[in-house]
């Protein structure tokens, strides 16, 4: 299974992209869609454990922590990390696609761009029609 996240009016969707485009629409049904993203994965390794929805993932996170407290594993349990918010597509789908690289990308998070916001400057360009008076 080949997960990505794209960006399509302001909400992460996500897709299976191993799937079929429909024969009627062309499009992939996503398995996901929300506003802001959320990533859980092991600080010391950058081993990815869950994403999505920032509510299941925080809910998943203490429970995992909780559990190995529980089983005398502190260390581990202080190692889930959860980072959430309008991350970078690329940056995701980078999570997604590369073994450790949530530890890579939380190490520059504070100098990661806004997820939302468009990259490119926006440039005017006439359409050359009349304007209505």
């Amino acid at each position: 299974m080949e997960l990505q996240y794209q960006l399509k009016g302001g909400s992460y969707y996500l897709y299976d992209m191993d799937t079929p485009p429909s024969a009627v629409t062309g499009e992939r049904r996503f398995r996901l869609k929300t506003d802001i993203v959320a990533i859980a994965f092991d600080v010391s390794t950058g081993e990815l454990h869950q994403h999505g929805n920032p509510v299941r993932i925080q809910s998943w996170a203490m429970g995992a922590r909780r559990r190995l407290r529980a089983a005398g594993a502190q260390d581990y349990a202080n190692d889930i990390v959860v980072v959430s918010g309008p991350l970078p597509v690329d940056e995701l789908n980078k999570c997604l696609g590369i073994e450790g690289y949530c530890c890579r990308m939380f190490k520059r998070l504070a100098s990661l761009p806004h997820g939302k916001f468009n990259t490119k400057p926006y440039t005017y360009k006439p359409t050359g029609r009349p304007q209505a008076a």
